[in-house]
């Protein structure tokens, strides 16, 4: 059984940087693209970015691109997104996503001066 648990949110003031963690179990890992998805207040789930099983050329949403990197390492099982200058309306519950939906509970990031 696929399991995701995402660490790392907290409360970050505008132009600050946070580094969120998923720890992925129950599957191979490094055969499957994996995703970030933000559920922001009021407007439902975002995604923000994607990499592939290679690790190369991850993908992104617009208003990240340039903020926002994701990676992985395959012998750890682990996908990160460090977030810098965090704006308030990245403010969201983050959690990593497999393609089928499957899914982490998140981790809330609040950006608030």
């Amino acid at each position: 059984q696929a399991r995701l648990a995402e660490s790392g949110g907290g409360l970050v003031q505008p132009g600050g940087s946070l580094r969120l963690s998923c720890a992925a179990s129950g599957f191979d890992f490094r055969l499957f693209y994996m995703n970030w998805v933000r559920d922001v207040p009021g407007k439902g789930p975002e995604w923000v970015g994607g990499i592939s099983i290679d690790g190369d050329h991850p993908r992104y949403r617009d208003d990240v691109k340039g903020r926002f990197t994701i990676s992985r390492d395959d012998t750890k099982k682990m996908l990160y997104l460090q977030m810098t200058n965090l704006q308030p309306e990245d403010t969201a519950l983050y959690y990593c996503s497999l393609v089928d939906g499957t899914r982490g509970q998140g981790t809330q990031v609040t950006v608030s001066p």
